[in-house]
């Protein structure tokens, strides 16, 4: 079993400095309840971890595929709950292809085999909500 570790120090205010392997993170809170902004959220970085942790897959598979992408660009939305504690119930993620004669059902595979195989954070996100996705090709 690997373990891996994060560590979070309070700068001032609502300002925190995390700590994900070597790299430094700041997040704060919206001035309206005693921050000033100075990073993003934390919430939002459950989004990013979807986005990278499929991202990275996908692109993997394809050069393994020998799939020639000229761009890729993973949007990931979130609906949060009203009540508190506010947590994301549904999730959306956008993936967006860019290259020429792209094979729809190579791109289609990469993506369910991140979705359904791959990916540790898709694999918890889909125990606990609903998380759909789509693929859109640009041909250029």
């Amino acid at each position: 079993m690997s373990k891996q570790e994060v560590q979070v120090n309070w700068l001032e205010n609502m300002a925190f400095e995390g700590l994900v392997n070597g790299h430094k993170i700041i997040m704060d809170a919206d001035e309206a309840v005693g921050g000033q902004d100075r990073g993003p959220r934390p919430k939002p970085f459950m989004l990013l971890a979807l986005a990278g942790c499929t991202s990275m897959d996908v692109v993997s598979i394809l050069t393994k595929m020998r799939v020639e992408l000229k761009d890729l660009k993973v949007s990931v939305t979130g609906d949060l709950t009203e009540e508190h504690p506010k947590h994301f119930f549904q999730m959306r993620v956008k993936y967006e292809f860019w290259g020429k004669d792209l094979p729809f059902d190579k791109l289609e595979k990469a993506v369910n085999l991140s979705e359904e195989r791959y990916c540790g954070v898709s694999a918890v996100y889909q125990k606990v909500m609903d998380v759909t996705s789509e693929i859109i090709i640009h041909n250029i």
